[in-house]
């Protein structure tokens, strides 16, 4: 089947994307997702974490099992005002210099568009479920507290990876955040500084030997943030780090932690300072192996839509780390969205286009998959 022209998804876009939704101030967003649900006739859920579902009930043919869809209200913080625009070369850009809030709006006006284009053709389908997260830049917050058991489908796909259409996210890593307190000894750095014992100083030590960036092709780590100190002649005696770790293998994550707990210890005990380490688990990660039929059905419906298929890596988390880990399976896919998080985020309104023939596809071939 071809894709459909989607006429309304650009203006949806504009407007969605016009609406702050850093996260956890998702509201404005969200109201007006499920006026366009309940507009198409559909009914809405809400949970008590701010997500949504919505359902499309199988229309009875066909003797495939249903899908959900999902995708993210939220936003990283905008910096200033978002005002998107389509500039001449195709792309929507904030105008305004901050970002867009492709990620993941883009995905959100496609889901809402391949839905009313499924009720207002006619479409047969097996099922399909919208879903509707929040606060997932924050750590997957809104896909951890939601109820997966309220899904009536088994498999589907998130719109979440940054990247040309046609990837298809194979593997994902597993993330272990690291919160790190050194405790030194407070002292008036002019007149007693031997007294002192400084916290920033074993911080310091601690950081030069960790292993940080990109440590081999599936493994990263990184020191975020860095607070500690109260005064420019007192000698600090406390330091906090905030620090995480990937891998797309488990047992090197689990390496990887504990060096740099070994390096946290090691510096604090020659800086003569105490340190506290709090380990969490941030996402779980996963790899599907190339005859998974729901990876198999993305790529058909990739190539029925015209676009040729890549499988790819990935060093981010989405909310596909959680459904997948709760025994859904569960695909992310690229949507176009290009340099997210910055003043540069950009998509295409082609690849807005395209994404919802992608999901129509999808779609058609679940009816016999």
């Amino acid at each position: 089947m071809a894709a459909t022209w989607a006429p309304e998804v650009l203006d949806l876009f504009l407007e969605l994307a016009a609406i702050p939704s850093p996260s956890g101030e998702e509201t404005a967003v969200a109201e007006r997702v499920a006026a366009y649900l309940r507009d198409l006739g559909l009914d809405v859920e809400p949970d008590e974490a701010g997500n949504l579902l919505s359902r499309l009930e199988a229309t009875g043919d066909g003797d495939g099992a249903p899908l959900f869809l999902c995708a993210h209200m939220d936003t990283v913080p905008p910096t200033t005002g978002i005002e998107p625009v389509v500039h001449d070369d195709g792309f929507v850009r904030n105008d305004a210099g901050t970002i867009l809030g492709a990620d993941n709006k883009a995905a959100v006006a496609v889901m809402l568009e391949a839905a009313r284009l499924l009720l207002a053709e006619r479409r047969p389908h097996a099922g399909l479920e919208l879903l509707f997260t929040v606060r997932e830049e924050t750590g997957l917050l809104g896909a951890f507290a939601f109820d997966h058991t309220r899904l009536q489908a088994k498999r589907g796909f998130v719109y979440d990876s940054s990247g040309p259409i046609g990837n298809v996210v194979r593997s994902s890593p597993w993330g272990r955040t690291i919160d790190v307190v050194f405790k030194g000894r407070a002292a008036h750095a002019g007149l007693a500084p031997e007294e002192g014992r400084s916290a920033i100083v074993a911080a310091a030590r601690a950081i030069s030997d960790l292993r940080l960036g990109r440590v081999d092709d599936e493994t990263t780590a990184n020191v975020g943030r860095i607070a500690g100190g109260t005064a420019r002649n007192v000698i600090p005696e406390r330091c906090e780090l905030a620090v995480e770790a990937r891998s797309r293998d488990q047992a090197k994550l689990a390496d990887l932690v504990q060096e740099m707990v070994d390096c946290f210890s090691f510096a604090a005990s020659v800086s003569e300072c105490e340190v506290e380490t709090r380990i969490s688990e941030t996402y779980p990660g996963y790899r599907f192996k190339p005859d998974e039929p729901l990876f198999q059905l993305a790529c058909d419906a990739m190539e029925r839509a015209g676009i040729a298929p890549q499988a790819v890596d990935t060093g981010g988390g989405a909310d596909a780390n959680v459904f997948n880990a709760r025994g859904l399976t569960c695909i992310n896919l690229a949507n176009g969205m290009t340099d997210v998080h910055t003043p540069d985020e950009r998509i295409a309104v082609g690849d807005l286009e395209r994404m919802v023939g992608v999901t129509l596809e999808l779609v058609e071939l679940a009816r016999s998959a």
